[in-house]
């Protein structure tokens, strides 16, 4: 009986110590006697206790990396500073924890020194306007690497790019010779198809002198009712004879037309 009564405790308490538990996000990697053994969880599982079998817990869910402002040079010779963000998750809990002593730091080690190589093999404009392409290479750059240690990396892109302060001066000046030019070509361009309808115009009006002069008059109307003002004009006599005319035939068809 006595025996009963320590051996039922023992077990128990056995049974106990050796109880773990692993959230829905983590993975337990164990290890008997120092050498792997399996996966468990999550939920409720049991290890075998007293250093037999040792449990590490693995966070499996996405991380977030902000990586500290880096200064490197690009490949046209210029000085920037960068900063970059990093997500990735562990989705072989094993390796994360036998291939790599340290994962997040050896993962932000490996994005920094990638984030370097990458600048530094393009050109400043290509780093301003082509950033979807160059964050794409910063994945694929680092890919390979944390793949052996059961890492995943979903993405890796530049958060900022600060530039010096003299670049930022040559670029408002490249930007706005850029926009004046593009102004000139559209005057440009604005005074040619005026040209070709002026040409037109003239080219019809030569035909008739009349109306040539009444366009003449015209300017002339418009001119005083934007001065606010009253113009004397000379008019030539040969304007008037022909206007006289105008009239008598403008007033022969008509009554032409109202004849019976």
């Amino acid at each position: 009986m006595t025996y009963n009564l320590y051996f039922v405790p023992t077990i128990f308490l056995f049974l106990l110590f050796g109880l773990r538990i692993a959230q829905e996000y983590q993975r337990a990697v164990i290890f008997r006697l120092g050498r792997y053994s399996g996966l468990r969880g999550p939920g409720l599982f049991w290890i075998i206790p007293f250093g037999i079998e040792r449990a590490t817990i693995v966070d499996i869910r996405t991380r977030t990396i902000s990586a500290e402002q880096q200064e490197t040079i690009t490949r046209d010779s210029v000085t920037v500073k960068l900063n970059a963000v990093l997500w990735y998750r562990i989705t072989d809990a094993p390796k994360s924890v036998i291939a790599v002593y340290d994962s997040q730091t050896a993962v932000y080690q490996l994005a920094l020194t990638g984030l370097r190589n990458i600048i530094g093999k393009h050109d400043l404009d290509e780093v301003l306007q082509d950033r979807d392409r160059i964050n794409a290479l910063l994945r694929e750059n680092i890919a390979a690497s944390t793949a052996q240690w059961g890492i995943e990396v979903e993405r890796f892109e530049m958060k900022d790019v600060e530039l010096p302060v003299a670049m930022q001066q040559v670029m408002a000046m490249q930007a706005e010779a850029i926009r004046e030019k593009r102004a000139r070509i559209i005057k440009a361009e604005a005074e040619l198809e005026a040209s070709v309808k002026l040409a037109l115009a003239s080219a019809q009006m030569a035909g008739n002198p009349a109306a040539l002069e009444l366009r003449r008059m015209q300017m002339i109307a418009e001119v005083g009712s934007e001065n606010n003002s009253t113009m004397v004009l000379m008019i030539p006599s040969d304007f008037v004879t022909l206007a006289t005319s105008l009239n008598d035939y403008v007033r022969d068809q008509s009554a032409k037309k109202r004849e019976p």
